[in-house]
């Protein structure tokens, strides 16, 4: 990952309501939700939301589709996966030293390691 991509993902995480809404969206998992659902869960009339998606969307973090009359989000865990990657990369000369890390990986990916 190059450094300006990671600024730029890490600048738009670096707010309250698009943190929120992005692990909201990480929690859904790859369906997403509606917009309507998040805006709900998180109290933001549309158009906040609106404008902090957009922010998300530019980082290339949350990634949008429409079904029908409704425009779904969901988390680009790729995205992810490689920020946290970038951030963690050479980290404690390759020991392990991030328990909660790896306590939160799937048990097939934590053998792998």
């Amino acid at each position: 990952m190059e450094i300006n991509i990671a600024v730029a993902a890490l600048a738009a995480l670096a707010q309250e309501t698009r943190l929120a809404i992005f692990r909201r969206l990480v929690e859904a998992g790859p369906e997403g939700l509606n917009a309507g659902a998040i805006a709900d869960a998180l109290g933001l009339p549309a158009a906040t939301l609106s404008f902090h998606v957009a922010q998300l969307n530019r980082a290339s973090l949350v990634a949008a589709r429409q079904e029908g009359r409704f425009i779904f989000y969901s988390a680009n865990f790729a995205a992810m996966d490689e920020l946290l990657a970038y951030l963690t990369d050479n980290c404690c000369q390759g020991g392990a030293c991030l328990p909660k890390a790896a306590r939160n990986l799937p048990s097939a990916r934590r053998k792998s390691k």
